[in-house]
């Protein structure tokens, strides 16, 4: 108790201090709690969470940039909460798959976001509150939420399962119980914590009509589509159950439904370099493909795997560290600047993997190699302003320029419109625009226009507050959306524009005189 009270006493005093200091970063942070919990006697050094939860609320206000952890969680403009599906079969047998303990197949039960998961019982409710109060806890906003739903394939689950894990989540979010889904829909609309953003995982093979009519009821606004390979060798060897037209027909349907669509891609599966790194060219310059975003998943071989016993025996070797480097090093020269490459390697401990790369921060490691090659990046999360921000560049607000790339996909025309700084080569917003192919939906025809995906970075604020050097609610998104519905009206002859909104933005798009339409929100032209 009377520690407590000593600790306490001594966060209050570092926040005095910090308030008088002119300027903070982590190196002051560490010297002055050091230096008052010598005064104190404490046995540690009070952490940035007790001190930031020590703080009134304008003391807060003014030190929680400096004391927020982590703050790559929310630099991309919103804050993800990741829930996990309870543990299931998956309709495929793939031979890498490790299929862990009380764990959903393809997990180990040892990731992170999994463990957490365990940790709540598998309770989509409850995982959500807990990661609402940790981010609340370490000084993040939580107005803004992306929400990831993990567990292998969620549509292979129970359809009145899935209804009521996706309520339960927006239950947690509204802070109060709905009847039902539509409710609970309904209800985030206008609710403190907002869902922005809702991805599932799925298979090329369960993307097909009826699915994208259930992932739309459900609110879903980003599909994660474990697509592994483009080589049907390859994807016959590894029995993943799907075909490469399964992808490109699944791909089409999402883009033409006005989905985002982000591919799972697994370099090391049974073929050489020069395979490898063809399937990254072939994925952006084959018109087939062109997913929006990428998750790069380097094979891993786990024990209890048939790989494993394949691996044993000599038969196969997946990709080391340098290699890996070296060929996703390359790869990134193909990848375009309308996609994301959301991520790269799995978050499994080390000790649980029997051979492959097993780097966690691989991905330091890759761009370490482009900039000696002296290779210009161009995928999205790179580019992003917050990111620039933490390496030290600051952006040229003089050199902003609105940017356009028009390129063919899944039968359709895109246009990615962006702001950049030209100088510094910094992404501050974009917004992916669609002239769909063959659009199956009621809402849209061969005069429709779709926004699949509008959004602004720097980090995240709170809806409607501004701060002078933040870069969201600058004006960016509004001049995106007028200069999309320009191009769709007097370059493509649309009469009518989609939206794909994440449940809690129809609200902004509502001022812009968008109005609900199904599972959308639309405006005549």
């Amino acid at each position: 108790m009377v520690y407590e009270m000593e600790n306490k006493n001594a966060c209050k005093e570092i926040i005095q201090k910090l308030l008088v200091t002119k300027r903070i970063n982590d190196k002051i942070i560490d010297r002055v709690a050091k230096k008052v919990a010598k005064k104190y006697g404490l046995s540690g050094i009070p952490s940035k969470v007790e001190i930031l939860n020590s703080c009134n609320k304008n003391e807060r206000k003014e030190l929680k940039k400096y004391l927020q952890t982590k703050p790559s969680r929310s630099i991309s403009g919103v804050s993800v909460i990741t829930v996990v599906a309870k543990p299931a079969p998956c309709p495929g047998e793939c031979i890498y798959c490790p299929k862990g303990t009380n764990a959903p197949q393809s997990y180990t039960g040892f990731e992170p976001a999994i463990q957490r998961g365990k940790r709540n019982d598998y309770d989509p409710y409850s995982q959500t509150k807990d990661r609402l109060n940790q981010y609340k806890l370490t000084g993040h906003p939580t107005d803004k939420i992306e929400v990831i739903i993990l567990g292998g394939t969620f549509l292979a689950l129970d359809k009145d399962y899935q209804k009521w894990f996706v309520k339960r989540i927006l239950d947690a979010l509204n802070g109060k119980e709905s009847e039902s889904l539509p409710e609970a829909q309904k209800t985030n609309e206008s609710a403190s914590h907002r869902c922005v953003g809702m991805t599932i995982e799925t298979r090329s093979d369960y993307s097909h009509k009826k699915d994208i009519d259930r992932m739309l009821n459900l609110g879903i606004t980003r599909i994660e589509m474990g697509v592994q390979s483009i080589y049907p060798e390859v994807l016959k060897k590894v029995r993943r159950g799907h075909t490469v037209e399964d992808t490109v027909k699944a791909t089409r349907l999402a883009k033409d439904s006005c989905f985002k669509v982000t591919y799972h891609i697994m370099p090391g599966l049974f073929v050489d370099y020069e395979k490898d790194l063809e399937q990254f060219k072939i994925l952006f310059s084959d018109e087939r493909f062109k997913p929006d975003s990428l998750k790069i998943y380097p094979v891993l071989v786990m024990p209890d795997t048939e790989l494993y016993e394949i691996w044993k025996k000599g038969e196969y070797k997946p990709l080391n560290t340098e290699k890996g480097v070296e060929l996703l090093s390359e790869a990134l020269k193909y990848i375009p600047k309308y996609c994301r490459v959301i991520r790269v390697q799995r978050d499994i401990p080390t000790d649980r993997v029997a051979d492959g790369i097993k780097k966690s921060n691989l991905r330091e490691f890759i761009e370490k190699a482009v900039k000696k090659k002296e290779v210009r990046i161009k995928e999205i999360r790179y580019r992003e302003v917050g990111h620039k921000i933490m390496e030290g560049i600051e952006p040229n607000p003089d050199k902003i320029e609105l940017c356009r790339m028009d390129y063919d996909a899944s039968g359709g025309k895109e246009v990615f419109l962006s702001f950049e700084d030209v100088e510094n080569d910094i992404l501050f917003g974009f917004i992916r625009l669609r002239i769909p192919h063959k659009p199956f939906r009621p809402e849209i025809d061969g005069k429709t226009g779709l926004i699949r995906e509008l959004h602004v970075y720097g980090s995240a604020l709170k809806i409607g507050k501004k701060k002078d050097k933040a870069w969201q609610h600058r004006g960016f998104g509004r001049r995106l959306l007028k200069e999309a519905e320009r191009i769709a009206k007097e370059e493509f002859g649309m009469k009518k524009m989609v939206v794909i909104s994440g449940i809690g933005v129809r609200e902004y798009y509502r001022k812009f005189g968008y109005k609900s339409d199904g599972v959308y929100v639309s405006k005549s032209m």
